[in-house]
């Protein structure tokens, strides 16, 4: 019964709203477990029958199955964005998501590498081979410009500018961004392009693409997760790291140097400064010598 409004959902999440596969993908991931909990109760209701006691019982079964806070916020989010569809495409008069409360969620920052050891983690990398080549250039290009992992897999050779010092990326939404590269990620892409890439096989569809696998196809985000893990491990740096920690490494020292907060927005790509906020954290040690530094009740007499 619910496989066509879950197509209809997947349909309006891809046209109108053009959001990404993998995020598409998630949503209906969010339905399609609802449904299941729908099927194991042996509750047969449309969209338009379900009340706000079947949502809670709902919340109950999948903190039951061991879902984290975090897992079950991110499925009632779900279940809000699919309501508002049957609402517009008039499925359902009613959205029984509205008083529906999500479970608190304490909320922690992501690691952030000093300039030391991102420093340490790109001379971990072995520049003896194409990979090793490949790889400082693209870790100086997570940190320089801030990008999220897609971004970067995605990156093409038709979008560096670098007469100019920027390159184009396309981020979340299909949203098109131009971004300041430095001088280092720029000396490291060509190099790799021009010494490395040039004598590799391109499998066609993929001449566009700036870094590629050995096979010449695009790289996957797993394999760029792996790249920095073993990196981090060779490097002895212990902190959780992944392509993200490069993102807010290069968020929070923007800030911490005195970057504006809507300057750092623009460059990130957020459509809210709410979330730049939440990514540009600053140590406890920094607003402190910030204090002591300009206002006088904090200065040493």
């Amino acid at each position: 019964m619910w496989k066509a409004y879950i197509k209809g959902f997947k349909a309006y999440l891809q046209l109108e709203k053009s959001l990404s596969e993998n995020s598409v993908g998630a949503y209906i991931h969010d339905i399609e477990k609802f449904t299941q909990f729908l099927i194991e109760n042996t509750i047969e209701l449309n969209p338009e029958e379900i009340e706000l006691g079947h949502l809670e019982d709902f919340l109950k079964w999948i903190n039951q199955l061991g879902m984290t806070p975090a897992s079950q916020a991110r499925i009632i989010s779900g279940l809000r964005s699919f309501y508002k569809y049957c609402l517009q495409e008039q499925i359902s008069k009613t959205d029984p998501t509205t008083l529906l409360e999500a479970p608190k969620l304490t909320k922690h920052l992501p690691d952030v590498l000093s300039f030391d050891e991102i420093e340490k983690i790109i001379s971990a990398i072995d520049l003896s081979t194409p990979e090793g080549g490949r790889n400082k250039a693209m870790i100086e290009t997570l940190y320089s410009c801030g990008l999220r992992v897609s971004e970067l897999i995605n990156l093409k050779r038709s979008c560096l500018y670098f007469e100019v010092g920027y390159i184009r990326i396309t981020g979340k939404g299909d949203k098109e961004r131009l971004v300041p590269i430095g001088d280092s990620a720029i000396k490291y892409i060509r190099v790799y392009l021009e010494k490395i890439r040039v004598h590799m096989p391109v499998i066609p569809g993929y001449e566009d693409v700036v870094f590629l696998n050995r096979r010449g196809r695009k790289l996957s985000r797993v394999m760029i997760f792996t790249i920095i893990k073993d990196l981090a491990k060779k490097a002895s740096v212990t902190k959780n790291i992944s392509p993200h920690t490069f993102r807010h490494s290069f968020a929070t020292h923007l800030v911490e140097g005195g970057a504006d907060l809507r300057a750092v927005q623009e460059m990130l790509g957020h459509e809210s400064i709410t979330t730049t906020e939440i990514y540009t954290h600053l140590d406890r040690e920094y607003l402190r010598d910030t204090l002591q530094q300009f206002h006088p009740a904090f200065r040493e007499n």
